[in-house]
This record gives structure tokens, C-alpha cells and sequence, in this order.
């Protein structure tokens, strides 16, 4: 068995997507097994369809606790609390209730079980946030679910791939509520969370910079002034408690090379701004963490790839990187 027996618990997403697949790769990856037990949450149902269809040979069984590990090579354990399941058959590659409320139910008693202390961590695979709505759920996303029962107020989403990391000071909402959901005190947490996360991460003194919200930072105010009334007073109290941090850049030379390689982390100001750079850098290797929870909770940097579901072509670098992210911190 892995050395210190660390459990994660790796929820396999939606049903129709790359989730199964993905998750089944990485089950039987010697690397992976040699560090942690990734157990799949999932209905049985729809594990066994992955299993069969992406690692034929393994075994299957029921996850009860770390007490009744056996060291059993070949063998993938799975999670379903007595209580997942989902319509079959189910639809691939097409957004469905079904899956979403699968799912969903996945990911909040895999949170729970792990605020709980029965696994060391969380790591996500890509569900569909349409699907989830289609099942009557209001779903933003794992970020805005798993903060919430952890009971966190104060968390925010952070992307990262070795010294390049990108937070986001709001996330899974509608651009034009982007201003108004903007607070100082917002953009001041985010950037304390990301200076505790760099820090975490071994960098003793980190370097962040922040982008501003308008095109070209505002221009004194010209093209808007959240720069002026938000984002600057929030980095000024930021620097009086310790933090090295500059800007606010303009976001569309904050990700140059030249720049970006002078800073240990980047804070944005909304999904999109830091997302679309992020994955034009390190797309497949990139891992998404959601800071400010008293659990450890990582995930891949991409989505649900309905194209090709199913078809053996799914890449698993970027769910790789999570797990080791998140044995790392355990």
C-alpha cells in the first residue's frame, strides 16, 4: 500500500463526459497508486461500465474505510455511500438530468465524508454544470458547493502549474455582475489567499501582482474606476500587513513571459481573465485548488469533452497533476 495509506477521494464527474474515463486511467497508474488509494465516487453502475470498458482486467471493490485496505494490486476501489445512483441506460457525450444529479450527489457527500475525516482529500473530475442545472439544482460550481459545506465564507479558486498561479477574485458569474459583485475587501482576501498559498507552496517571501478590472488598468480612471476605489486601496492594506505585491497591470501584457516570470502568483479579477491565459499556458497540466478550506479539495483545469467520451482518447495529464497537488498538502 502507498506509504501512509493517504485516501483520496476522486469523484468521477458527469456520466456522459471524460470524468469515467479519466478517473479509471488514474486508478490503475503505478505512479498515482504508489502515492495515495484513489477511491472513485460513483454509482456502482456506472463505475463498473468505466471499469470494463477502460481498465478490463481490474478488480472492483467497495470502499468502506482505511482500516479494510488490503493491499491488493489490480484493484480499484469505489464509493457510492449507499445512496448514488443513476438512470441507465445513461446518454453519452449529451448533457443530462440524470448524470447531473449523480454527479452533484457525487461531489457533496464526497465533501462531506472528507470534512469528516473518512479521506484525506477531494479531487474532482469535470462534471457539467448544465446537466446539474437540468436536474432543478442552482449549481455555479465545485468552487461555490464545497466552500459551502465546509461552512467558508472566504475562499476563492486558484489555477496553477509549478510557479505559475492564477486566482480569481470573483468566478462563476455572469460578466456583467462582475463590477458589482467587486469589493476591496473582496480583492483584499483573494490577494491574502494567494500570498498564504504561494507560502504553502515553499516560496518564503512571494512576489504577486494583481491586474486591473478596465482595459489599460483603468487609465487613471478614464475607462473606470474600480482600479482607483477597490482594487489600489485593497493592495496598499495588503502591503501594510507584510504582502510584496504590484499593479494593478493591465491584464493583456500581465501573462507576457517577461512579466509574468517575475511573480509567484497573478490575481485576476473575473473567471475569464485569468482562465483564457492560464489554459493557453498549461492546459492538461494545470490544476485547479479552491483556497481558504479547512480541506484539501483539487481538480483538472478542464471540462467535460462530450466529443470525446468514451473513446479511449481522453488525456489524464491534468488530473495527475491534481492528485499529486493534493498529496502534497496532505
Amino acid at each position: 500500500m502507498p506509504e501512509m495509506n493517504k485516501i483520496i477521494a476522486l469523484t468521477i464527474g458527469d456520466a456522459a463526459g471524460i470524468g469515467p474515463e479519466i478517473s479509471v486511467k488514474v486508478a490503475v497508474d503505478a505512479e498515482m497508486t504508489s502515492l495515495c488509494v484513489p477511491v472513485l465516487i460513483g454509482p456502482f453502475d456506472l463505475v463498473k461500465d468505466a471499469v470494463s470498458t477502460f481498465s478490463p482486467t481490474s478488480k472492483i471493490a467497495r470502499f468502506v474505510d482505511r482500516k479494510e485496505l488490503e493491499d491488493a494490486p489490480g484493484t480499484i476501489y469505489y464509493c457510492d455511500f449507499g445512496a448514488l445512483h443513476i438512470d441507465s441506460p445513461y446518454e453519452r457525450g449529451v448533457s443530462t438530468a440524470s448524470a447531473g444529479l449523480a454527479a452533484y450527489e457525487g461531489v457533496r457527500l464526497a465533501a462531506e465524508a472528507v470534512c469528516r475525516g473518512e479521506f484525506d482529500a477531494i479531487v474532482t473530475a469535470p462534471l457539467s454544470k448544465e446537466s446539474v442545472n437540468l436536474a432543478g439544482i442552482d449549481f455555479q460550481g465545485h468552487t461555490e458547493l464545497i466552500a459551502g459545506i465546509a461552512g467558508v465564507d472566504d475562499f476563492c479558486m486558484m489555477q496553477s502549474d509549478g510557479p505559475l498561479r492564477v486566482v480569481f477574485a470573483t468566478c462563476h458569474i455572469p460578466l456583467n455582475e462582475v463590477s458589482e459583485s467587486l469589493t476591496y475587501e473582496r480583492v483584499l482576501k483573494t490577494i491574502e489567499l494567494l500570498d498564504e498559498a504561494a507560502r504553502a507552496d515553499g516560496v518564503p517571501q512571494p512576489r504577486l501582482a494583481v491586474a486591473g478590472l478596465n482595459p489599460h488598468a483603468g487609465e487613471g480612471g478614464y475607462m473606470g474606476r474600480e482600479e482607483i476605489d477597490l482594487i489600489i486601496p485593497a493592495m496598499e492594506n495588503a502591503r501594510r500587513k507584510g504582502i510584496r505585491v504590484e499593479g494593478p497591470f493591465p491584464s493583456d501584457t500581465l501573462f507576457i513571459e517577461s512579466t509574468r516570470r517575475q511573480f509567484d502568483g497573478i490575481v485576476t479579477m473575473y473567471h475569464d481573465q485569468g482562465h483564457i491565459p492560464f489554459k493557453m499556458l498549461a492546459f492538461d497540466r494545470g490544476v485547479n485548488s479552491t483556497l481558504g478550506l479547512p480541506i484539501i479539495r483539487t481538480s483538472v483545469d478542464h471540462g467535460t469533452a462530450f466529443n470525446i467520451a468514451w473513446k479511449g482518447d481522453a488525456d489524464t495529464g491534468s488530473l495527475k497533476a491534481a492528485i499529486r497537488t493534493a498529496v502534497k498538502r496532505i
